[in-house]
């Protein structure tokens, strides 16, 4: 599990391509390589990876054809700059909310606001059906940082950053058009999932009764 809050950027060093799958390789600073070791998970832009070689300070993984098509990390190319979480451990604290790294879809930068101390980033989410677990105020992963929902229209929501947001991450660097990556609260799709399914399962029985009290009805005028 991960906590949304990004513990160091790391740059793509080499790429390579291989049959179904692609390896990535990324210079880690001291703080990253601290206790890291091969089979760990690492978060990279919110999406959950497993280091498959550490040499010196460089680290490597391996995206399987899923995380290429489902995550921006197939847009990576030497240079860019990623957001990294290594996965918490027992006793870590919580400073964002819990993130599993499974990216649910992208989002496309529709908007950046500029103001003298913060900034407005409007995200507009490729896949409308993801809208109903997004809420006011509520917790969503942006390239696996931890963000709270300031505002929402339809299609689309906004996140409010402060300075140390944007210094610490990769969105100070963003621009219009941009991809992210979208992972919802596993907590709030819980709830919303469940209480659509009793809805459905309410609807279908309210039918099948009226259904039965017609027939009933037919039977006793006959």
């Amino acid at each position: 599990m991960f906590t949304g809050i990004i513990q160091d950027k790391a740059t793509v060093v080499d790429i390579q391509e291989g049959q179904n799958f692609r390896t990535i390789t990324l210079t880690y600073s001291e703080k990253l390589l601290y206790q890291l070791k091969p089979g760990a998970s690492v978060a990279h832009d919110g999406c959950c990876l497993t280091v498959t070689k550490i040499d010196g300070d460089q680290v490597s993984f391996d995206l399987m054809q899923e995380t290429l098509r489902v995550t921006t990390l197939n847009q990576l190319k030497i240079g860019s700059n990623v957001n990294v979480e290594k996965a918490a451990r027992l006793g870590d604290e919580i400073g964002g909310h819990l993130m599993s790294g499974h990216i649910i879809c992208t989002a496309c930068i529709d908007e950046i606001c500029v103001a003298e101390n913060n900034r407005q980033i409007w995200f507009r989410i490729t896949d409308p059906e993801i809208m109903k677990y997004i809420f006011y105020k509520g917790f969503i992963g942006v390239d696996g940082i931890s963000l709270t929902v300031g505002e929402m229209q339809k299609n689309r929501f906004c996140n409010y950053l402060i300075p140390e947001t944007l210094a610490r991450t990769t969105l100070g660097l963003k621009k219009s058009g941009d991809r992210v990556n979208i992972e919802i609260d596993p907590q709030t799709q819980a709830v919303v999932d469940t209480v659509t399914k009793t809805l459905e399962k309410i609807t279908v029985d309210t039918r099948s009764i009226g259904t039965g009290m017609h027939v009933s009805e037919n039977v006793i005028f006959v």
